[in-house]
């Protein structure tokens, strides 16, 4: 395995013998392995590219005689996690037997919905469009992929003799046609005039290959996709420069970062006029190079090439007007450049729809860029998720890699934009958008939690999560983030480090925020600490925690959120995890109790000055949280006790039977009470909301 990694230097050889090994005997497994492996790759195939398949010899169950069955990736699947639950069967001769009853191009959207007359497997994923493209080949084992270095070829102009200068007579080529079954008859005719060829070249899409077994497969892909990349490379060298060369400088890493950080919640709001977004970001140096090059302005308005590309992307990005020196504090200022611009970019989009929509095309989609280019600085994204946006950026880099490779072959050529429309607004892509699950209440949204290492702070930042919205953890022990934060998907949840007694960490906290996701929508403080003496026991260092920490912390966390609110222009929630212990008096509880009670008239006030920026501000105000809450693992509930004259482990019955409801209170339900304050009641501000099983002392007046 070592040797064969070494001939490979643009792609990654990942084929492991002992894992092969123990699937040999399972023709379907190795399909599935050979899939996840290629899609490991994001130079072979991006999220949701791509397709892979296989045939086995079944028994049909019903004549019990022997039939080809191919096995495929499914509608909307991903092959670098496929599994048997994303893949189609289909019987073979069954699908052939559709070219006597395909009626040409006009027929294409009918053809998909028979594709389910062939199924073999009764537990298939939907079959995708591009199963005639495999099925109509004779090869037990095929791939469709698309490599940037494959697709640089299929977009250059010039594509099929280029193609023959790379591989001679061993690769077809056939002409940019888009995906259904007539591009399925073309390939099967470009095999019969080409016959011992190892693959197809598809015009401004990407690479067919194929093997008599499942390793035979991978490394015919492998070694095609390395003849393209070495090929590019070498015309690379020659040119001497990609792009026209450079045309401005890039900032340095932590001025990019602190620009990006700055602007992503004005382009987030821009980018929001419709639905709300969420963002990501990047300046890695693919993308440094791209932006900041002299081709920048001819390569950008020409949109991308592969379907699967713009599809993710809009047909163009939005390449921003902004200096690097542009003093990006100054909101009001930067958002009178950048709005003329999203303006003039929506009414383009509207034309491109117009000027080409069909009689039967779906309602025009969201006008709104999803790429914006910052020259100077990085690539920003913005789309209805964080997983989302994040692969429509990579899709973008794919696109960046193309034009790259295609400009140093001969010139990249995109897809004519009556072509483009007709993928964007295709009625099968259109209904399986209407396919797709109802958003949760809080997708979309950002939120920050504070102390949410653990207790109080992590079942709301799990709740938040669990109702959409992607979670920015911060506590001040590290460790306990870490750990929290594998408890999330990949896309769902990051973490900061951060100290509330420190405006600069708090500003930290919010960086990461922007950068990560956009900016940020809901802001919980629920960072705390409980200290319960007598007043001549509490000391100055005592009071100035408690009021560093859940004061003054609240201040600087409610301050900086507002400014980042208002460059959004979404409105938002400020939620203080306050408790009850503000509203009732209680002996030996000094210190904690007016620290609460500050929060809570804090909230108050902020409540009555942000209402017009749509900016909500509510109390939730636990009490008895024993289990499962942080404070009470030290010395508070020892205070507690001795206050009430009993024992520590007795607290839980204790605080059950003094309320109305003779309820312990978990963290979980404190949770539930801040989801109903930013999920269900959107129009209450200024309110608090106890979660104490119901303390008549409490009730608020």
């Amino acid at each position: 395995m070592k040797n064969r990694s070494l001939q490979f230097k643009f792609v990654d050889y990942l084929w492991d013998d002992t894992t092969a090994k123990t699937i040999e005997n399972d023709e379907v497994a190795l399909f599935l392995y050979r899939s996840n492996i290629l899609g490991a790759d994001l130079r072979i195939t991006n999220y949701g590219g791509g397709n892979t398949s296989c045939k086995t010899i079944e028994k049909d169950p019903l004549t019990n005689q022997e039939m080809e069955v191919m096995w495929i990736k499914g509608s909307g699947g991903d092959i670098g996690t496929l599994t048997k639950a994303g893949i189609a069967g289909l019987y073979t001769e069954r699908l052939r037997n559709l070219k006597n009853v395909y009626g040409g191009l006009a027929d294409e959207d009918r053809m998909v919905g028979l594709f389910n007359h062939c199924i073999y497997d009764l537990d298939s994923k939907a079959p995708s469009i591009d199963t005639p493209l495999h099925g109509l080949l004779p090869f037990k084992h095929i791939d469709h992929l698309h490599p940037d270095a494959l697709i640089a070829v299929a977009a250059a102009k010039d594509s099929k003799k280029v193609t023959k200068e790379i591989w001679g007579d061993t690769m077809g080529w056939v002409p940019w046609q888009r995906p259904g079954f007539d591009l399925g008859l073309q390939l099967e005719k470009c095999l019969n005039d080409n016959p011992g060829i190892r693959g197809i070249v598809l015009g401004s899409h990407g690479l067919f290959t194929w093997g008599d077994t499942s390793y035979e497969c991978y490394m015919n892909s492998l070694e095609v996709i390395e003849m393209a990349s070495e090929f590019i490379e070498n015309k690379i060298k020659e040119n001497g420069s990609v792009f026209g060369g450079q045309k401005i400088e890039s900032l340095p890493k932590e001025e990019r970062l602190e620009k990006a950080a700055q602007l992503m919640p004005m382009l987030r709001g821009l980018c929001s006029s419709e639905k709300r977004m969420i963002g990501h970001f990047t300046d890695s140096d693919v993308v440094l190079e791209y932006i900041n090059s002299n081709d920048l302005e001819r390569l950008a308005p020409m949109g991308t090439s592969c379907p699967d590309h713009f599809l993710r992307t809009k047909i163009q990005p939005l390449v921003l007007q902004l200096d690097t020196r542009e003093d990006l504090t100054d909101t009001e200022a930067i958002l009178n450049k950048l709005k003329p611009a999203f303006e003039e970019y929506r009414k383009e989009y509207q034309a491109y729809y117009d000027q080409h929509k069909r009689a039967n095309s779906p309602a025009v989609r969201d006008a709104n860029p999803v790429i914006i280019i910052y020259p100077g600085v990085g690539m920003f994204s913005f789309a209805k998720n964080k997983q989302t946006t994040r692969v429509a950026n990579e899709f973008y880099v794919n696109a960046i890699n193309v034009m790259r490779g295609a400009e140093a072959i001969t010139e990249y050529t995109s897809l004519p934009r009556q072509e483009a429309f007709d993928i964007e607004y295709w009625l099968l892509e259109e209904a399986k958008l209407q396919r797709m699950p109802k958003e949760k209440p809080l997708s979309r949204k950002i939120a920050l939690v504070t102390g949410a290492g653990g207790g109080i702070g992590k079942a709301i930042a799990d709740k938040l999560a669990e109702e959409g919205a992607n979670v920015i953890l911060t506590d001040i022990a590290e460790d306990r983030l870490k750990e929290g934060l594998e408890t999330y998907t990949r896309d769902m949840a990051s973490y900061a480090i951060c100290d509330v007694t420190k405006s600069g960490s708090i500003a930290e906290a919010y960086k990461k925020a922007c950068l990560e996701f956009g900016g940020v929508d809901i802001v919980v403080h629920s960072a705390g600490l409980a200290i319960s003496k007598p007043l001549e026991e509490t000391t100055e260092e005592d009071w100035d925690l408690l009021q560093n920490v859940l004061v003054k912390g609240q201040f600087e966390l409610a301050k900086l959120a507002v400014s980042i609110m208002r460059k959004q222009g979404l409105g938002g929630d400020f939620i203080s995890i306050a408790s009850k212990n503000g509203l009732v008096s209680g002996p030996n509880n000094v210190g904690y109790g007016t620290s609460k009670a500050a929060q809570q008239h804090m909230a108050r006030l902020l409540a009555a000055e942000l209402g017009g920026d749509k900016i909500r501000v509510n109390i939730v105000n636990p009490d008895g949280v024993i289990v499962g809450s942080k404070i009470w693992e030290g010395d508070w509930a020892e205070g507690r006790a001795k206050a009430y004259g009993i024992e520590v482990d007795e607290l839980p019955a204790f605080y059950a039977k003094r309320n109305l409801l003779n309820e312990i209170i978990y963290p979980e339900d404190i949770a539930n009470g801040v989801f109903a304050c930013v999920g269900i009641l959107d129009k209450t501000t200024g309110n608090i909301i106890n979660v104490d099983g119901g303390m008549p002392n409490a009730f608020v007046r």
